[in-house]
């Protein structure tokens, strides 16, 4: 499977009393559907999944699924503390016809698997079970900002070698990590379907595809007497494909960094600005894949400043105001996050002034 381009991890709606909204999150699934972005990662970070339970992360996962246009690619957030937990999640994924799922690095019981002179043979055995069992493909997320553990590129570039690891979701912050990482996995080499402009394919795609596209001629003899012949509509065209030789993917977390990450070699980027600006991270990422480079560090300094902010100091209620105010339901987080101050308001409605997108 490719993975490339601009994949928001969405916000989770709720009520005011802190229940699931699931309308609005159709809501805001079918407006992303209409974007030009790669596709979605569900209950990732920014979709607080971990403030809900098994089974209103269940509802989420099916929600935005039914929701979501077939040409976007759907991540699903998994990762529990326990392989045995984050198998079941994967499974629910797997049942709902997601592409892929994101697992973020286990860190309760950091003193023991995140070991510093040893090598670190939790960390590879619970990714490597996850990867033996689980029914899709997957993506790690090494997101030390909330789990204190800073993956090493070491145990990246070993779990790049398990076929059904395709990739990583890199949120340090560093750029550095990003090119180091890269350099470390440029021996994985996988054959996938694209299409024939070079861009994703799903194994949900192609199940999703008519068995017979033609167009059916009916004759007059097979009719009623006193009918006409007719040629019956043509089944959507189906879609063309071919094969194309791709690394490991390495998406960048970073929004204020992205045009810096795809010059070290990022493959896209799963970054919590594009909830509330889709259109703005898309651009940078055309830009790029354009070979304009001037014009992506153009359209990257626009939205520097905002994403710093809005999405770095701010968070999940930072973002969801923002996604208020660009046509986006966000509403409130849930407790014990907080909303926002009416001075942090003005903040970042000025700061959103010239994004719109």
């Amino acid at each position: 499977m490719l993975l490339e381009g601009i994949l928001p991890p969405i916000t989770t709606p709720f009520y005011p009393d802190g229940k699931l909204y699931l309308r609005k999150l159709e809501h805001n699934v079918a407006l992303y559907s209409r974007s030009q972005l790669t596709g979605m990662v569900v209950l990732g970070s920014t979709g607080e999944a971990i403030l809900l339970s098994g089974e209103e992360q269940r509802e989420v996962l099916a929600t935005a699924m039914a929701a979501a246009s077939p040409e976007k690619a759907m991540v699903a957030g998994v990762g529990q503390e326990s392989v045995r937990q984050t198998l079941a999640m994967a499974e629910t994924a797997a049942s709902l016809n997601y592409d892929a799922v994101l697992v973020r690095t286990p860190h309760f019981y950091r003193k023991q698997l995140h070991r510093s002179d040893g090598p670190q043979l939790e960390m590879l055995t619970y990714y490597r079970t996850i990867a033996d069992h689980s029914p899709l493909p997957v993506l790690l997320y090494n997101v030390p900002f909330f789990t204190n553990y800073d993956m090493p590129v070491e145990v990246i570039a070993e779990l790049a070698h398990h076929p059904n690891i395709i990739g990583i979701k890199e949120s340090s912050g560093n750029v550095e990590n990003i090119a180091a990482i890269v350099k470390a996995t440029k021996f994985a080499k996988r054959t996938v379907t694209v299409t024939t402009t070079f861009t994703v394919v799903t194994q949900r795609m192609l199940s999703a595809q008519p068995a017979n596209s033609a167009t059916r001629f009916v004759a007059a003899d097979a009719l009623q007497q006193g009918s006409s012949a007719v040629a019956v509509a043509a089944a959507p065209a189906a879609m063309k494909t071919r094969q194309k030789a791709v690394g490991f993917a390495v998406l960048t977390g970073g929004a204020g960094t992205m045009h810096a990450a795809f010059r070290e070699g990022a493959s896209g980027a799963v970054v919590a600005f594009g909830t509330c600006a889709p259109q703005c991270c898309c651009e940078i990422w055309m830009a790029w894949k354009e070979g304009d480079d001037g014009l992506a560090a153009e359209k990257q300094e626009r939205i520097r400043a905002a994403s710093d902010i809005v999405g770095g100091q701010m968070g999940v209620p930072g973002l969801k105001f923002a996604c208020d105010l660009n046509g986006y339901y966000g509403g409130r987080a849930r407790l014990p996050l907080l909303p926002l101050t009416a001075e942090q308001q003005q903040e970042v409605t000025r700061l959103m002034a010239d994004i719109r997108y």
